[in-house]
């Protein structure tokens, strides 16, 4: 099982630690980083999908244009565009950039966020709506002629298309979420299932539980986990600059309460029991911070923790060999794809692209053709 690592592009230079910079969209921002995760070595990037942030396809569109390999993985909600007309925008950017392209389908857990948007849906009838979308996605993608499609959510009448992926009758969909539901759309859709980071223990019941959903129709998909690695040249270094990392945050936290008294969702807000995510991943992330900071050799939850758990926020810790042979470990679960981006979103890419991806990817064949010869 081959290896591949997915970064992150955004509009502009921010993270937890770092306060949104530059215009909302900075062309330059994303031609630099996407550049520089090219140049590191990274197979994809992905662009994130919120209710307020700027659009992710065309993101994905400017940072496509100015590279030549590096694959996007465009995050996109169902149901806030007609499948039909997302099937042929998806194809259309997959042939300008060459067959580049890669959707992460998000269908969305917070319903403070969704009502921004307009949908009121309940979590149940959103994912039963995502079934339907992704079943006409993938129809107008492979269908030479025309096709219809009468369900709950979607009445489509003699759909087709003139443009189509680039390299095949598909383009890869990539999916996220942890509940009942989300696993059983999963299961009949995702070429890779998305998770954020978990033990090692957490890991391997989630990839049971989506491989088996995916078996009753004949199907294995690829597992993809998140982590934001915090690298040392030491141990300590590494564990110095983490917590440091959770320091500044909390004092951002801080910052933001005392001058907006608001209860936003955002990274520097204070987390209270008022305002902590209760969709199934955060809850997992929530049970696992509760347990300590520290779990198997080298996963720290302090991110998640001082954050409520509400999005990609675990991290391995230590230094390159370390967290190389950590990644290791997730990969024999039947881990085959990581999305890693740091807290330094810039810096950290090239600290990945030089010390830490060469080291896995190395690891991996050793293995790999190691058991070829058992």
């Amino acid at each position: 099982m081959s290896v591949e690592f997915i970064g992150y592009v955004s509009a502009r230079e921010q993270s937890e630690i770092i306060s949104p910079k530059g215009p909302d969209v900075d062309p330059a921002y994303i031609e630099t980083t996407a550049r520089l995760h090219e140049r590191a070595g990274f197979d994809r990037a992905l662009v994130a999908f919120h209710s307020s942030a700027p659009d992710s396809l065309l993101i994905a569109q400017h940072a496509a244009s100015v590279t030549k390999r590096l694959g996007l993985l465009i995050a996109h909600r169902p149901g806030f565009t007609a499948p039909t007309l997302a099937a042929r925008q998806l194809a259309t950017l997959d042939q300008l950039s060459r067959g580049r392209v890669a959707v992460h389908i998000i269908t969305g857990g917070n319903d403070r966020e969704l009502k921004a948007d307009g949908d009121h849906l309940s979590k149940a009838e959103r994912y039963a709506r995502t079934d339907e979308y992704l079943t006409i996605l993938s129809r107008e993608w492979a269908s030479t002629a025309p096709f219809t499609v009468k369900g709950r959510y979607y009445n489509i009448e003699d759909a087709s298309s003139e443009v189509r992926p680039y390299k095949a009758r598909t383009i890869p969909i990539y999916f996220g979420g942890a509940s009942d539901e989300a696993i059983a759309v999963a299961g009949r859709h995702a070429d890779a299932y998305a998770l954020w980071g978990e033990s090692l223990a957490g890991t391997r019941e989630l990839v049971d539980r989506v491989s088996a959903s995916a078996a009753r129709h004949g199907r294995r998909p690829r597992f993809s986990i998140s982590f934001r690695p915090i690298i040392g040249e030491t141990e300590r270094q590494a564990w110095e600059r983490a917590h440091d990392i959770e320091s500044q945050i909390i004092a951002r936290q801080k910052a933001t309460l005392e001058s907006t008294q608001s209860g936003l969702d955002t990274a520097g807000a204070a987390i209270s029991g008022n305002n902590l995510p209760s969709n199934v991943g955060s809850r997992r992330l929530q049970a696992l911070f509760s347990g300590g900071d520290r779990h198997d050799a080298r996963l720290w939850t302090g991110v998640a923790r001082v954050t409520g758990g509400r999005w990609n926020s675990t991290s391995l810790v230590g230094t390159a060999e370390q967290v190389a042979k950590a990644m290791l470990a997730y990969h024999r679960l039947g881990i085959g794809t990581f999305l890693i981006r740091g807290f330094d979103p810039l810096a950290d890419a090239e600290t990945y692209g030089r010390e830490l991806i060469p080291l896995v990817r190395e690891r991996v064949s050793r293995e790999e053709a190691s058991l070829s010869h058992v």
